[in-house]
């Protein structure tokens, strides 16, 4: 199945490069050179991907990504020359999927995307069964999730997230079991990451956020409601 990319970078070089390879791999490429452009080309077309630099003109990156953000659940990798912690994070927050420092490999970055997608459908279509926990109804045929009839907004991250939690129901999952096994053994940023999701479930989740607990210096366990 072809897929299609939101490529926003402003060195011109740099998206060439990238481009490239993604078109090897058999993805259509969308190009931007800034976060402006990067928006009105994910409003017009279907898109399965977004790659946004943060540092472009017009529009950063932070601001292009929380404007998606606010419209579609579509992956999104931010890629940045800048390696703070605090920007990782906030990156997260914002509900990017992915945080790729430069200088970057383009082989690398394409399959980190192809992972994510990987990652993402995966939790769609293995079976047609609903997951239940109090009013939490967790639907992982149609990549979906309700609290008493209320569709929740999640990205695909945080989807995936709240499938394996709730998979895992009743255990203490180490935090560092949690980042292995839905970011990947090749994640390489802020494992705090792992606390900003369960922070950011747990405010979607409303009265249902008690399903996630804390264990203190362990990590979390998802209990079922009473």
């Amino acid at each position: 199945m072809k897929r299609t990319i939101v490529l926003a970078e402003d060195d011109a070089l740099m998206r060439e490069f990238i481009t490239d390879y993604f078109v090897r791999e058999g993805w259509d490429v969308l190009e931007a050179d800034n976060g402006r452009t990067a928006l009105d080309l994910f409003e017009q077309n279907a898109v399965d991907l977004v790659v946004l630099d943060l540092m472009m003109p017009e529009m950063d990156g932070w601001t292009a990504c929380r404007r998606i953000r606010e419209k579609s659940d579509v992956p999104v990798i931010i890629i940045t020359a800048r390696a703070e912690d605090d920007d990782q994070i906030l990156g997260y927050e914002l509900g990017a999927d992915e945080y790729v420092t430069k200088p970057l490999s383009p082989r690398v970055l394409v399959a980190r995307a192809a992972a994510l997608m990987r990652r993402t459908e995966g939790t769609v279509g293995r079976d047609g069964e609903q997951l239940v926990f109090g009013d939490l109804t967790i639907d992982r045929q149609s990549h979906a999730a309700a609290v008493s009839g209320k569709p929740l907004q999640l990205s695909p991250k945080a989807f995936e997230l709240l499938v394996f939690l709730a998979k895992h129901e009743g255990k203490v999952l180490a935090r560092e079991f949690i980042l292995d096994s839905v970011w990947g053994y090749e994640y390489d940023g802020d494992p705090r990451t792992v606390d900003t999701h369960i922070k950011k479930l747990r405010a979607k989740l409303g009265p249902e956020g008690k399903l996630i607990s804390t264990v203190v210096r362990t990590g979390y366990k998802f209990e079922r409601a009473p």
